[in-house]
């Protein structure tokens, strides 16, 4: 089977066929995201843009939070995944609580959840800043998700400034590789996040110790896009240690954050039954943790939205260069920067198909002034001509959210689809709107 027919698509993205006819050529089909053809999205919103399944987000959160239905948890959504606030809110409307990294993230949780949304809210990241930190006490987050020792000492300043308790997880760093992209590992020694584990007794002493400062929770994440699930028995095995020992010494552990990392099948060779994976995630995080009556802290955000969402580019121009074919598309690095910084592949499919369409080698490649500007090199695609629509698949997460507006181009607009209707929840940038906040002089 070939991704063109995009199998375990429905009821997010999909063919249908266009007529009941047979032309000569064989039968056209185009690409919807549920019921709605993707032509007519980009011919009312224009290109490049965004576009989200609401009933796939929904179903994949959903069948988060029944894998793990046998234990206490919270599904503490990953803001960085894909922050925009519509999506908050539809995650926020099925109890899912947040991961955020900075008090930007914190007040789209605000937004589109209120304080409510706040209190199922962890803060993670290395760096937190003294506002941020007073940000979130005020807020009254869940859990702070403490990196260091001077960070610890910054909280407790905070805290007492403002006389309110600060709930605390040290995030511990197991040393286990995460068999994942060297960029978004992130449980080794030689990586900034965390505290080794063999220190964090001394730590959670020196935290008991302060007025401030309540100890609730362990904290453990080893980084992104992680497919073999025994990873995650492995990180949590030391963690589950850690929590006896501090019990032993009278902290009062209720939560364990198991931070996200659930990978998603960005190739067709590799699609399997979401259900399964989930299951065989939910035992092989729960595995090391039985009998230590936690409540579980969840943290999955490409696992959601990365399935959910695509990027509509349209082809501006064909070219050859010797040997080499490109495709030079209206979506850019700055649109879509995973291919240009992670090597990331993403399977295109063209929005409009008819028979069996001969096929081509091509690069796939944006307008920006760089050799890394592509979203696919040396792919083997139906051959397209100039104005062809263009789909980029998987598209949900880390792409709006890592979008830039390098060449002074606009961000794309984003649009929600769920059961035939469409909802702008970005418009498209212009070009006053990235000057708007440039001071004038001379």
């Amino acid at each position: 089977m070939t991704r063109s027919q995009l199998p375990d698509r429905r009821p997010a993205f999909f063919y249908q066929p266009l007529s009941s006819g047979k032309p000569r050529s064989g039968l056209r089909k185009a690409l919807q995201c549920e019921q709605v053809p993707l032509s007519r999205l980009a011919q009312r919103f224009g290109t490049p843009l965004y576009v989200y399944s609401a009933t796939m987000i929904r179903q994949r959160a959903q069948a988060f939070d029944r894998a793990f239905r046998s234990v206490p948890h919270t599904i503490c959504y990953s803001v960085k995944a894909n922050s925009n606030l519509s999506i908050l809110r539809l995650l926020a409307r099925l109890g899912c609580g947040f991961d955020v990294v900075s008090g930007g993230e914190l007040e789209r949780v605000l937004r589109a959840a209120g304080r409510a949304g706040a209190s199922r809210t962890v803060f993670s990241g290395v760096g937190k800043t003294r506002d941020e930190m007073r940000a979130a006490l005020k807020a009254g987050i869940l859990l702070f998700n403490v990196e260091s020792e001077s960070e610890l000492a910054v909280l407790a300043e905070c805290a007492s400034q403002l006389k309110r308790r600060a709930p605390l997880a040290l995030r511990v760093n197991p040393d286990v590789p995460a068999n994942t992209h060297p960029y978004i590992s992130t449980g080794l020694h030689r990586h900034k996040f965390g505290v080794p584990v063999r220190q964090a007794r001394d730590l959670y002493r020196e935290a008991a110790g302060r007025k401030f400062l309540q100890v609730a929770g362990v904290s453990v994440h080893i980084g992104s896009q992680i497919t073999d699930v025994s990873t995650f028995t492995e990180a949590l095995e030391p963690v589950a240690a850690l929590i006896t020992t501090l019990r032993q010494d009278g902290h009062a552990i209720r939560y364990v954050d198991t931070g996200g990392g659930l990978g998603i099948a960005y190739q067709a060779h590799q699609q399997r039954d979401f259900s399964s994976q989930i299951r065989a995630y939910a035992a092989a995080v729960m595995q090391p943790l039985r009998g230590l009556r936690m409540h579980l802290l969840l943290e999955p955000g490409r696992a959601i939205v990365g399935p959910a969402g695509t990027l509509l580019t349209r082809v501006l121009f064909r070219k050859k260069n010797g040997k080499k074919t490109f495709s030079v598309v209206d979506a850019a690095m700055n649109d879509l920067l995973r291919p240009a910084l992670y090597d990331a592949h993403h399977e295109i499919a063209p929005v409009e198909l008819e028979g069996q369409p001969a096929k081509e080698i091509v690069d796939v490649v944006g307008p920006i002034c760089e050799s890394g500007d592509f979203l696919a090199r040396g792919r083997e695609l139906p051959v397209t001509v100039e104005g062809d629509l263009l789909a980029v698949l998987d598209a949900g997460a880390y792409g709006m959210s890592l979008a830039s507006n390098y060449n002074t181009r606009p961000r794309a607009a984003e649009v929600l689809v769920e059961d035939g209707s469409v909802k702008l929840i970005r418009r498209r940038e212009s070009i006053a709107d990235l000057l708007g906040a440039e001071t004038r002089t001379g």
